[in-house]
């Protein structure tokens, strides 16, 4: 669909169906400040706050109406939020549910309690945990000193729980690179009690700190309407999904930090069009959803 918006044409998405919400539990605190974060998440960073457990289970019900499939968690650091394992456990009532966590304040107590709420579910529930390459040489300088460690150790805690992870990687090497890396890494996740690694590679997202690392997305860098001409909309993550945050509902858990990400107070006010105008657009237009499990043109599964 094409709208025109000051004189000039530009290509929007309708929401197809409401199929995946989103859950921005921690706002934009996280105990790490990752170098490429594109909502440059760190411990002092209050833009987006916390959401209650009255608000997930509140959004949760009127889900249902809207026909939701399928839960994420995301932040910030989601585990930082207290009610956390509770949210988690009334949304396997109602599907899937997936945590997007750095994997560094993993507490047993709480994992155990995930692990009896997985098993006693018809629902499945997934962890994404965010390492940045197979060693600390390349993840620490991203991440901070000393989190490669933390979050293996972290892995090492879901694996003992029956929990599969998958371990998402943001591209910073070379692609030549991307064969040896995901190697290394799959050897790496053994040796931590992982089975059967789960590994997703990402794209660089330039917006937010990752600005300040490399660089920002070139003027060229944008969705035009031709672009869309024939174009599968469904692989736009803005097609089927809304983030509920304590500002409102989000078109897309990259964007809250843009200007228009709110589309409105309400699930039934977020369901309008959004305008393709951003360059993080531009990325999941190559890339497809990058933000969900299902495999994108990027993802690599062993």
């Amino acid at each position: 669909m094409i709208a025109t918006t000051s004189n000039r044409e530009v290509p929007t998405v309708e929401l197809e169906s409401l199929d995946i919400l989103w859950f921005q539990v921690s706002g934009t605190l996280c105990n790490l400040t990752c170098h490429h974060c594109f909502i440059s998440c760190s411990p002092t960073n209050k833009t987006y706050g916390y959401l209650s457990l009255d608000d997930v289970e509140k959004q949760l019900r009127l889900s249902v109406d809207q026909g939701v499939r399928e839960y994420y968690f995301t932040g910030g650091e989601p585990f930082l939020n207290r009610d956390l394992v509770p949210m988690i456990e009334r949304s396997l009532n109602y599907g899937p549910v997936t945590v997007l966590t750095n994997g560094t304040v993993l507490k047993e107590a709480w994992l155990e309690r995930l692990q009896s709420a997985a098993e006693t579910s018809i629902y499945s529930l997934e962890f994404r945990v965010s390492i940045d390459g197979p060693t600390s040489e390349i993840n620490d300088p991203i991440r901070g000193a000393g989190t490669f460690n933390r979050a293996l150790e972290g892995i090492r805690k879901l694996s003992a729980y029956g929990f599969l992870p998958i371990v998402t990687m943001t591209q910073t090497w070379e692609d030549s690179e991307s064969e040896e890396i995901l190697n290394q890494f799959r050897k790496t996740l053994k040796r931590a009690g992982n089975e059967r690694p789960r590994l997703k590679i990402l794209p660089r997202l330039k917006i937010g700190a990752e600005v300040e690392r490399t660089s920002g997305y070139e003027t060229y860098e944008k969705i035009t309407p031709d672009m869309m001409d024939g174009y599968d909309a469904s692989q736009l993550l803005c097609s089927h999904s809304r983030v509920v945050t304590d500002r409102g509902i989000a078109v897309c858990p990259i964007l809250i930090d843009s200007s228009g990400a709110i589309l409105g107070e309400t699930l039934n006010e977020a369901t309008r069009p959004f305008e393709l105008t951003h360059g993080a657009c531009y990325t999941c237009y190559q890339y497809g959803a990058i933000c969900t499990n299902p495999s994108s043109r990027r993802s690599q599964d062993s």
